[in-house]
């Protein structure tokens, strides 16, 4: 695959690392107000009017007929869930990914919050997802293939005996939210496209605590766990540069809200 159409300058880069930090400030956001009996569809409420306040947009809402502006999946859903009117509960992990368009680049970000009185098993899944994407920005960089980054999360994941989705993927984005390379959480070494300094790419673990098959519910949208097990979902839009691949997005302002917010638990607590 030819990926020099898609190779971004500094400056490009720079504008998407500001849509990039808008949407972890939008999670920041929804860190802050997260909490038990508030409906999903009111986190959604307040991310869009975040959004909209910074002369930004929303880019999920009316994406292929997507009818807002968050992806809010609980517990058993692993990405693009609705919201709604189902309220958090304790125990509840919520995946919450964001996008954004602004002044015509696009930024992406997700994290999967634990709510207070989440079992172990939740946060050592959350955890493991989490560290499988931080870990994996680490190893890659310049001369690595989209196969070395998809083996290694497919390599840590299984190792703790979680298992990765493999119908949906990470992405290319820059002026379009969805450009090449797709970015899958599985691979063989050495295999795919190669990256390259200027691309600029979306990287999203979707790990489940039990088997790796999905469904999709009847709303066409709503991708849960087929043995109704939880998944947990974290994403960051990276760029690859010379000293390797860097993050645009960021969790710094998402995880000082989650400790300041009693009602949720870190992930690293």
């Amino acid at each position: 695959m030819l990926l020099s159409a898609y190779l971004k300058t500094h400056q490009e880069i720079e504008a998407i690392r500001r849509s990039a930090l808008l949407v972890s400030e939008v999670l920041a956001r929804v860190a802050e107000a997260i909490r038990p009996g508030i409906p999903t569809a009111q986190l959604d409420q307040l991310a869009e009017e975040t959004i909209l306040s910074y002369g930004a947009k929303p880019a999920f809402k009316g994406y292929n007929g997507f009818p807002a502006t968050l992806c809010i999946s609980v517990n058993e859903a692993v990405v693009h869930g609705i919201p709604g009117k189902y309220e958090i509960r304790e125990g509840d992990i919520v995946s919450v990914d964001c996008g954004v368009v602004w002044e015509g680049w696009y930024g992406d970000a997700a994290y999967t919050f634990i709510v207070q009185g989440a079992e172990n098993k939740k946060m050592e899944l959350c955890r493991t997802t989490l560290e499988s994407l931080e870990k994996c920005i680490n190893f890659a960089g310049p001369g690595k293939t989209i196969g070395d980054v998809g083996h290694f999360i497919q390599k840590y994941v299984e190792s703790r005996g979680y298992s990765v989705v493999r119908e949906l993927v990470g992405h290319g984005l820059g002026r379009q939210l969805h450009e090449p390379p797709e970015v899958p959480n599985f691979g063989q070494p050495g295999k795919g496209p190669v990256l390259r300094e200027g691309l600029v790419i979306a990287i999203e673990p979707m790990v489940n605590q039990g088997k790796r098959f999905v469904k999709t519910l009847s709303d066409n949208w709503t991708v849960v766990t087929a043995d109704g097990l939880p998944s947990a979902h974290y994403e960051h839009t990276v760029a690859i540069t010379e000293k390797g691949l860097t993050p645009l997005s960021s969790f710094s302002p998402v995880e000082k809200a989650i400790c300041q917010n009693p009602y949720l638990l870190p992930v690293y607590g």
